[in-house]
């Protein structure tokens, strides 16, 4: 099984231990500072320790850990061309499986710039990006979203995440691939087998979003579980469980 949107940096080795214990092998962490950024250089810091530090801690325990790096839109910064030249050495290195997570949150004029100049970059060297869409205002950020990825980037390099039933039908249509993230306060399995029940399984990843907050390390295997128990076909199953995320992410 493939986690494809942890934060490693947030979570414990126990966790690790258990994830790879309940048939997860790989997981997709990506950059969040979850505290107010002193200076670009705390955030270095942060992409630096998540790329070296948390894939060999996460490996003692036998998960495989890819990483997404970024500017997320909570850690915006007043100078990101520094972070901007990292990332385009972090891709010339294949050290990177996308740039993320990257996004918007309150829909400010910095985040927009942000968020357009890490899709160009992307574009430009045909790197996925994993893009967060916020707890509140979903929909009215979404259609923003939308709108400035449709304009910057081929849509078949975006994974568009912590998509729910409230706005799904805003970016079914389009060509993205859409993360569906099992998290207390955000998703139930439930909800997630019902998306998948009446959308298909072609487009959709699964992640459980490990951080600081409220979590659940074992989500998607719970919801492997689930779809299985419930007479899913298999071949289906293994469509969100690993396939999708192999081809999405050349894994």
């Amino acid at each position: 099984m493939i986690d494809t949107h942890i934060h490693a940096d947030a979570r414990s080795s126990e966790d690790f231990e258990k994830m790879f214990i309940s048939g997860i092998d790989t997981a997709i962490t990506c950059a969040f500072y979850p505290y107010e950024l002193m200076s670009e250089i705390v955030l270095l810091n942060h992409l630096e320790r998540i790329l070296n530090y948390d894939t060999e801690r996460a490996k003692k325990y036998g998960i495989d850990l890819k990483v997404a790096l970024g500017i997320h839109p909570s850690n915006i910064i007043k100078s990101p061309k520094i972070v901007y030249d990292k990332l385009n050495g972090y891709i010339e290195k294949k050290s990177i499986v996308a740039i993320g997570e990257i996004g918007l949150e309150d829909l400010s004029n910095e985040e927009k710039n942000i968020f357009k100049k890490q899709l160009k970059i992307a574009d430009e060297t045909d790197t996925n990006v994993i893009i967060h869409t916020p707890r509140k205002n979903k929909l009215e950020v979404l259609k923003e979203i939308k709108k400035m990825v449709l304009e910057t980037i081929d849509p078949n390099l975006v994974i568009i995440d912590h998509i729910n039933l409230d706005v799904i039908d805003e970016v079914i249509k389009e060509d993205f691939t859409l993360g569906l993230t099992v998290q207390p306060q955000k998703m139930e399995v439930d909800e997630a087998v019902a998306i998948l029940k009446e959308y298909g399984f072609d487009n959709f990843l699964l992640n459980s979003d490990i951080s600081n907050m409220p979590s659940d390390p074992i989500s998607v295997p719970k919801t492997i579980r689930t779809l299985k128990k419930l007479g899913f076909d298999s071949k289906d199953i293994d469509k969100v469980s690993f396939k999708n995320a192999e081809k999405v992410f050349n894994l």
